[in-house]
């Protein structure tokens, strides 16, 4: 990509307007110094003293991270968090991110925060080691009413956004903010505005998906489409066409070390490898990553050539970020493709 074109398409992100309908979670990284260990007297097990706690937007709040990373305009979550201290975290945490508006997230007694909970041993000159975490989940469906509130946000969102972005990231269907009522929503937006960019990313992949873009890694297209799992990059790319063919939609699978690729409903099919490892790294975020800045570039007006080199790069720059779920800026991923 040359300077002229990344600087016209990375010039569109103040302007636009995208939601992000997903499953937002609290990640509160708890910093332990080792050096302050101690034994409990009641127990005799080793305490871990906490030296600082640093809360930040989690699951679809990394793809609001990502926007606001890139200066994306105004950024609208549609989701929900409990009415309990971490649900307060959340939202002072959203609140604290450039270009979030948050006037159609909601609040519930009804649910709990998703909250991933993330101890981290922090030795000077050491990458940080990540313990057991602690997590919060709903194990009941979501109730009538939340799906109700969320599917009011999501029609009014679609009327403003310019583009949108679905994930879902619990692991019991019907649990979180993706329900089957919900994607319904999903496919009268998709009816009504066909124009209208919207990527989603699943957990627990895109069957009973309506044919939004579909992004996944090659495991998830295997069982989408009932591929052998260990697919080689000629029968990714070709599984990928089909699937793109099929849904009128284009597709994109990551594919880890060897980088991203996507196939568009006309048969384009690119591939783009993966940038080289420049140190240690951290995998945790590089998806998200990608899927936001696949959604902005096309936004943007680029070309799927394009939003993949965009996105192939900003994961490159999230998985050098240690001890955190990382974000890539304009500035960072201009570092790597115009060098």
């Amino acid at each position: 990509m040359n300077p002229a074109r990344f600087e016209r398409i990375t010039g569109q992100y103040p302007k636009l307007r995208i939601g992000v309908l997903g499953d937002f979670c609290l990640d509160r990284y708890l910093e332990i110094d080792p050096a302050k260990t101690e034994t409990s007297i009641e127990t005799g097990l080793p305490v871990h003293n906490v030296v600082s706690v640093r809360p930040q937007p989690g699951g679809a709040g990394t793809i609001v991270n990502n926007l606001s990373a890139l200066g994306i305009g105004r950024i609208y979550p549609i989701g929900f968090a409990g009415d309990d201290g971490e649900g307060f975290e959340l939202w002072r945490a959203l609140e604290r991110v450039p270009g979030v508006e948050l006037k159609r997230f909601v609040r519930s007694s009804r649910r709990r925060t998703f909250t991933y909970c993330k101890p981290l041993l922090l030795s000077p000159g050491k990458a940080p080691v990540e313990l057991n975490r602690l997590d919060s989940k709903n194990w009941t469906p979501t109730p009538e009413a939340v799906e109700g509130e969320l599917i009011a946000n999501l029609a009014a969102t679609a009327e403003e956004a310019d583009a949108m972005v679905v994930l879902d990231q619990v692991d019991i269907p019907e649990t979180g903010a993706v329900t089957t009522r919900v994607l319904a929503r999903v496919q009268r937006i998709l009816e009504t505005q066909p124009l209208k960019p919207i990527i989603a990313d699943s957990r627990r992949g895109l069957r009973g998906y309506p044919p939004v873009i579909f992004k996944m890694n090659a495991s998830e297209l295997a069982s989408l489409t009932g591929a052998v799992a260990q697919l080689a990059l000629p029968d990714i790319k070709a599984a990928a066409a089909a699937l793109a063919r099929k849904n009128a939609r284009t597709v994109v699978v990551s594919l880890a070390a060897n980088g991203i690729l996507g196939a568009s409903a006309n048969g384009q099919v690119c591939h783009i490898p993966a940038l080289p490892i420049r140190g240690e790294i951290d995998v945790v975020g590089a998806g998200d990553a990608v899927s936001a800045n696949l959604i902005s570039a096309l936004a943007g007006g680029a070309t799927l050539e394009e939003a993949l080199e965009l996105a192939n790069a900003a994961a490159s720059v999230v998985i050098h970020k240690l001890g955190t779920t990382g974000t890539a800026s304009v500035a960072e991923i201009a570092e790597l493709i115009l060098r």
